[in-house]
């Protein structure tokens, strides 16, 4: 192994524990001291890869977001041209929960410690989230294009109720045990067609 990819390696694994310490015991929880007992290194030697801790939390949150974004950028990019909408939706809805779960330690810590950060750190996020929920509004809006999303619905509204419920899953839903393909379907039902029936003749 050479030293850049021995380097790479180490950076890896600092990330890792860091993210699963984090999702466990919080920003405050977590010290760079602890990051380095998990990783199997002396405290000092994470000022080689990292300049803090707040840059590892950075870190860790872009890339939770990056993961899932492009998950999702992909599937939707793969759908055959001019998907209905229910398909869009539902293909969006399906590949966020498959991603989020599969990469739980990163994606758990962005969703359960983003409010205990200090304030430079989410500013440094916010970029990372503003890119992934401007591909949320456009998947919606090719959805109100095509008729099935009401023109009086607020897009950021719908996006910030969306994904608060699938991310929500993380606290209830076990990958091991129940179906996302399943969930996404129901989701996707509950936010194009409501909870509501259809009021008898």
């Amino acid at each position: 192994m050479t030293a850049i990819s021995k380097a790479e390696d180490t950076r890896q694994r600092v990330l890792d524990v860091a993210a699963r310490q984090f999702r466990d015991r919080g920003y405050a929880g977590v010290s760079l001291r602890d990051i380095a007992d998990e990783a199997g290194l002396k405290a000092g030697s994470l000022y080689y890869h990292f300049r803090s801790k707040d840059e590892i939390v950075a870190t860790v949150l872009d890339i939770g977001i990056a993961l899932v974004h492009e998950a999702v950028e992909r599937a939707v990019a793969a759908l055959p041209q001019g998907p209905s909408p229910e398909r869009l939706l539902t293909t969006a809805i399906r590949q966020h929960l498959q991603a989020f779960l599969a990469y739980s330690d990163y994606t758990s810590a962005n969703v359960r410690i983003f409010g205990q950060l200090p304030p430079e750190v989410r500013r440094a996020n916010l970029p990372a989230r503003q890119r992934y929920e401007a591909l949320w509004d456009a998947i919606i809006d090719r959805a109100r294009a095509a008729g099935t999303v009401r023109n009086s619905v607020d897009t950021a509204t719908f996006r910030l109720f969306l994904l608060g419920a699938m991310n929500a899953s993380l606290e209830w839903f076990d990958p091991a045990r129940g179906d996302v393909d399943r969930l996404a379907r129901r989701y996707a039902d509950l936010a194009l067609h409501g909870l509501l029936g259809r009021p008898e003749a």
